[in-house]
């Protein structure tokens, strides 16, 4: 392992991507977008590390994330969190992860203990699917040490079912994502593993005043490679991360999302990597992918530059139809925007307008939805540092930061909300894991945010509405949510793409119904399924103001 001591702040530091900056607009907004009611709601859930002072390891300030998903099957979202918890002998007990139902208003209950989910595990990120088709929605949860797959007995508890799935792995999962990479039918899973670490080969390091703090990851000279898995249709998984090519590369690897990003019919595999170049992993049939984010124009900035990779989305974010790639990055580099071009990216961050805006906070989970429905993708990122600089914006925390809010025009281009975050008045985190869905079946959607060390925050949604909604619940002719399905939606004489997908922004899992936003005056004229087979199906003009739920037909 290398003996490099970086002397600055823990993540790498590099010169703004986009090849310059741009000046960003800002709004002042009369009335919020967002309020917090963690507290009144239930979810009064506080982010316990599992230590007693801080020793400035780096497990401690990555973690940690969440989820929302429908764990007792009555349509509705609920909430599950990841804690910290031991990393060595000795530690003292921290709280266990915590599986919160919904009552389908946004009220939260904690039956943790009922469930038979609770776990002391130093957790980090989440992923919820039906792996056994069963009808159930499974949850798989990545830790330091020992991940964990949760079967769902669709009793209201769940059971422990690592080991008879095959899934054991003592690496440091991050972000999480099940998938049909081969087309079977069933669902495999892929996750993020990003360093080699244990107590024994941690470093010190100090920042630029000469103090104790976080280490970069690099310091370590420990990436990893992620793992794939394979889904045998019986309840069991073998790892195909060598025989699939998934292991020939190594990275710092935290974020994930997946589509078919070539354009080929495949599903593909994006990994946003932390201090090295992200890796695009091209799905070339028969198992086998090949990582091609260099050739395709994503594993660097525009300038070149490895960044600080934290969060990811795949999404369409300037309305030209074709899904674009957004990760969330370190301060004093921007969050990345990879314009997807015919056959390939390219960094058109500048044009974007939040090149300024970006340059003073470290970002991790990130969503995008049309929080005001007024027919364009808004953006919400979770801002915390990780490593002491100034100037601070608390003294009493001083790694906090305020969220951010984008509105998006529907081009590709943004204006940051003010007050910071879309609430009435800034509110300074740790944030980490975000996790975006309607939680109180009002047909916008709200956001959950974790706070390293701190309480976790609900965000209902209370943003001036500019038109009304549709949402679709779209599933296999099986009853399984259709993931990696895309929709096109008409409205006014304009389009909109969105993808059927849980896996996005930092180590947390999402609500899979598809949301639009209709703008005032504007009729709904057309919706199109692409299923992941590449079947289209026509759904007609569908009614807004209502959640659709269309499972598709045996008949192909």
């Amino acid at each position: 392992m290398s003996t490099l001591r970086l002397k600055t702040l823990p993540l790498l530091l590099v010169a703004a991507c986009g090849g310059g900056e741009s000046s960003t607009g800002s709004s002042s907004s009369s009335q919020p977008w967002f309020e917090d009611v963690g507290e009144a709601c239930g979810a009064a859930v506080v982010h316990d590390l599992g230590r007693s002072e801080r020793r400035y390891w780096i497990p401690e300030i990555t973690g940690s994330g969440l989820g929302l998903f429908d764990a007792d099957g009555d349509g509705d979202l609920d909430l599950f969190i990841c804690q910290g918890g031991a990393l060595q002998d000795g530690d003292p007990a921290s709280a266990s992860d915590a599986l919160l139902l919904n009552d389908g208003l946004g009220n939260f209950t904690d039956i943790t203990a009922s469930a038979g989910i609770e776990d002391h595990l130093f957790g980090m990120g989440c992923a919820a699917a039906d792996y056994d088709a069963d009808g159930d929605i499974d949850l798989f949860v990545t830790n330091v040490g020992r991940n964990v797959l949760w079967r769902n007995e669709g009793d209201g508890t769940f059971t422990d079912a690592t080991e008879e799935a095959g899934l054991v792995d003592e690496a440091w999962g991050t972000s999480a994502a099940f998938l049909d990479y081969d087309g079977d039918g069933d669902l495999d899973l892929f996750y993020c593993n990003y360093i080699r670490w244990a107590a024994t080969n941690e470093v010190p390091c100090n920042n630029k005043l000469g103090e104790p703090d976080y280490c970069h990851p690099n310091n370590y000279d420990a990436p990893d490679s992620d793992r794939l898995w394979r889904n045998e249709g019986d309840g069991r998984f073998v790892d195909a991360s060598q025989e699939s090519g998934i292991s020939k590369s190594f990275g710092n690897g935290l974020g994930v999302a997946w589509g078919d990003l070539t354009g080929d019919g495949r599903v593909d595999i994006y990994v946003a990597n932390d201090g090295m170049a992200n890796q695009l992993w091209v799905n070339m049939g028969s198992g086998r992918f090949q990582d091609q984010a260099l050739a395709k124009g994503c594993a660097l900035s525009g300038e070149g530059k490895a960044e600080a990779g934290m969060g990811v989305l795949l999404e369409d974010l300037d309305g030209d139809l074709r899904q674009d790639l957004f990760v969330t990055h370190l301060r004093s580099e921007t969050n990345t925007f990879y314009r997807s071009k015919a056959r390939r990216f390219a960094d058109d961050t500048r044009r974007t307008g939040t090149v300024e805006a970006s340059l003073n906070f470290t970002a991790f989970g990130v969503g995008a939805a049309d929080f005001d429905h007024d027919g364009a993708l808004d953006y919400y990122v979770a801002n915390g540092r990780v490593g002491d600089a100034t100037p601070r914006f608390s003294e009493e925390r001083v790694l906090a930061e305020p969220d951010q809010l984008f509105r998006g025009a529907g081009d590709g281009t943004f204006t940051e909300v003010l007050p910071r975050g879309g609430t009435r008045e800034e509110v300074l985190s740790l944030g980490r894991g975000a996790a975006f869905g309607d939680l109180d079946g009002d047909g916008d959607i709200d956001a959950v945010v974790a706070d390293n060390g701190g309480p976790v925050r609900v965000l209902r949604n209370v943003a001036p509405k500019r038109g009304t909604w549709l949402l679709l619940d779209l599933r296999e002719a099986d009853g399984r949510t259709a993931l990696g399905a895309r929709v096109t939606l008409q409205a006014g004489g304009r389009k909109q793409l969105r993808q059927v997908q849980t896996a996005y922004s930092f180590c947390a899992t999402n609500d899979p119904r598809v949301h639009f936003g209709v703008p005032e005056g504007a009729q709904v004229e057309s919706i199109q399924v692409e299923w992941l087979d590449g079947t289209m199906q026509d759904l007609g003009a569908l009614e807004p103001g209502r959640l659709h739920t269309v499972r598709r037909s045996s008949d192909r």
